[in-house]
This record gives C-alpha cells, sequence and structure tokens, in this order.
C-alpha cells in the first residue's frame, strides 16, 4: 500500500497516508486494521491467504469480498479448510463472493494442510520471527520511501516456500508484513502512525 505523496488530511481534518483516503472503503480499514498487530495461527493464515488472492488486483476488490471469503473458508479456520475436498474446491470455484482462481483456491487449501502440520502458534511464531527492529526503520516521510520487498521480506518468503506455502513471493510477504503490523509504514505524518507504535486502538 503506498503513493508517491505525503500523508493528506481527510474529510475530519486527520492526516492520512494518501492510498487510506483512495476509497471510502479505506478509511476505516486504514485507520483501524493496517498496520496493527496481528497474532493467532487462524488470523494470519487469512492475511497470508487474502494478500495471495489480491496478487494482481487491488486490495479493494478483497476488502470488499472479505466476508465472502470468510464464509466461503469456514472462517479460515486452519483445520477445516485443511480438511477441505474435491468438492469444497468445486464449491469455490462456483462461489461469486470470492475470486475464482483455481491456482490461488488450490493454495490456499495447500496452505492450510502445511500451516495445520506446523502445529498450534508456530505459524504465528514463524511470521512474528522475521519482524525487523522497528528502531532501524526510520519513519516514511512519503510512498516514495516504502519499498515493494526487503531483506525481511525475501527471507519470509523463502522460508515459506520451503515449508511447503504456495503463492508467498517477497511482495506478498512484504504485504502481510506491513498489514498485520510486524512493520509500521504509517507515513511520517499519519495520525494513525503513533497509535500502531503504541498498540493503542482507536
Amino acid at each position: 500500500m503506498s503513493t508517491d505523496g505525503g500523508a493528506m488530511p481527510g474529510a475530519d481534518g486527520r492526516l492520512r497516508c494518501p492510498w487510506g483516503l483512495s476509497a471510502e472503503d479505506y478509511v476505516a480499514y486504514h485507520d483501524d486494521e493496517w498496520g496493527r498487530a496481528v497474532h493467532g495461527d487462524d488470523a494470519l493464515y487469512e492475511r497470508l491467504s487474502l494478500e495471495a488472492f489480491q496478487s494482481g488486483l487491488s486490495w479493494l476488490t478483497i476488502l470488499r469480498r472479505r466476508e465472502g471469503f470468510r464464509a466461503a473458508f469456514a472462517g479460515f479456520r486452519i483445520p477445516e479448510v485443511a480438511a477441505f475436498t474435491a468438492a469444497d474446491e468445486a464449491r469455490l470455484l462456483a462461489d461469486s463472493g470470492i475470486i475464482r482462481n483455481r491456482a490461488k483456491i488450490q493454495a490456499a487449501i495447500a496452505n492450510a494442510k502445511v500451516a495445520a502440520e506446523l502445529g498450534e502458534g508456530e505459524l504465528d511464531a514463524l511470521i512474528w520471527s522475521f519482524a525487523p527492529d522497528p528502531e532501524q526503520r526510520p519513519a516514511p516521510r512519503s510512498g516514495a520511501d516504502i519499498p515493494a520487498v526487503t531483506p525481511e521480506s525475501k527471507a519470509l518468503a523463502k522460508d515459506l516456500k520451503k515449508r511447503g506455502f504456495r503463492f508467498v513471493g517477497p511482495t506478498t510477504a512484504y504485504a502481510l508484513m506491513q498489514a498485520c503490523g510486524l512493520v509500521n509504514d504509517h507515513l511520517a505524518d499519519c495520525w494513525a502512525r503513533e497509535l500502531v507504535e503504541e498498540g493503542a486502538t482507536r
């Protein structure tokens, strides 16, 4: 999530990352979710799955279908998705509430199987082990200061792929890191940045 500009005022006068003002649906996501720490295997599996489905598409497309995805994928509860069968795959391919991409659907099911094999709490521990030291990351002043990939996202993608996860390239891995609070890429002047740093809620 980035643009080349600096923080911009919204209708309420608060400065936000420009992408957070680019569509009405983005405002709440930007303010309340993006960059906030996400923990729990199922929650991280959901974000990993949605980021993979987003590949090549707008995140807005995914955001507007998120409830459809949750209904289709059993709330992204790992054990349940890991048990999906060929009949479930066919059901998903016919579900207009999600992105009907066969390769991505198969990847989401395969990834649940891999995550289930890791054991409880292990997916959370694995992903968060790649969080960089926040003290070594200066606050971005504009979208131009935000990378698409980092050494940490490359390492995370490599580790996930080695374990059998699919659709987890370095760019997808970095988007996951941004969304789940492993990094804080809210712009320096964005009102939400300090809340993320403090682990506060709106």
